[in-house]
């Protein structure tokens, strides 16, 4: 591939995720080796060619390919023209070992749903600020992946207890913030159980249900005259652009705007 290979690693801020990586591959071949987390894998164009415990893979199209860990595999390009992907390292806590065998026998599965949860992960994990998002997003996926390999938990339905206990512990927190994983383990709840819960209850995420107080906020510091440069971070916003974004987006205008309008 003229340029050579294109590759974008960080580890981002998101509990559980060892690192990101959006790479384009055109001759390169990976050998044989191994890593300590969980690889989910998205291929979003070309085709890979692997070995895993002597077999030989293939990750193409709308499959999520998932490694595990400390089970040395390889990859190449299964045709000419090279391929492009995006993976999650996950910390091998966010699945438990017992998986790794059903991951070995059928690393790649065919689930759209769960696709679009993934790359809904990567996504989100682009823009700062939106972490929250994608920390529900990976929890929903992690409950999917956990299904499809064999390991359904037993949560049962989505309640109201834990949604409405999630909404006063969100409120608590409303400026500051609070990761997902932190508010599961005050509640004693699974993560992905909260996030079910909360949807079902309220007809939207936690995520943004804050979004959206913090708007609110942002509002009345607006009105009482706060220098429109303080209000975002006086709201919990990340900067001026996150808040313009979602100010925008629930409001239909900005934040100029709305000083702008008529007292």
């Amino acid at each position: 591939m003229p340029g050579g290979p294109q590759i974008r690693a960080w580890r981002p801020p998101l509990d559980g995720v060892a690192e990101v990586l959006h790479a384009r591959f055109g001759e390169h071949a990976y050998p044989m080796h191994a890593h300590d987390t969980w690889t989910v894998l998205l291929v979003d164009d070309g085709a890979v060619r692997y070995d895993l415990d002597r077999h030989e893979r293939g990750a193409f199209g709308e499959l999520v390919t998932v490694l595990p860990p400390r089970v040395p595999h390889n990859g190449t390009a299964a045709r000419p023209g090279g391929f492009r992907k995006r993976v999650l390292y996950l910390e091998p806590h966010l699945l438990p070992a017992r998986l790794i065998g059903a991951a070995v026998g059928t690393p790649a599965i065919g689930d759209a749903p769960l696709h679009r949860l993934i790359s809904s992960v990567h996504r989100l994990i682009r823009t700062p600020g939106d972490e929250p998002a994608a920390e529900a997003k990976l929890a929903l996926a992690v409950e999917r992946l956990r299904a499809r390999l064999g390991d359904q938990p037993e949560m049962g339905p989505p309640g109201r207890e834990a949604a409405r206990a999630l909404r006063d512990l969100l409120e608590e927190n409303i400026v500051p913030g609070l990761p997902l994983t932190a508010a599961a383990a005050r509640l004693h709840f699974d993560p992905a159980y909260l996030v079910r819960s909360f949807s079902r209850e309220f007809g939207m995420s936690p995520h943004q249900y804050v979004i959206s107080r913090r708007v609110d906020l942002a509002r009345r510091l607006i009105l009482a005259g706060e220098p429109m440069r303080s209000v975002a971070v006086g709201a919990g916003f990340y900067d001026q652009p996150h808040l313009v974004r979602h100010f925008k987006r629930i409001l239909g205008v900005s934040p100029g705007r709305f000083a702008q309008s008529p007292s």
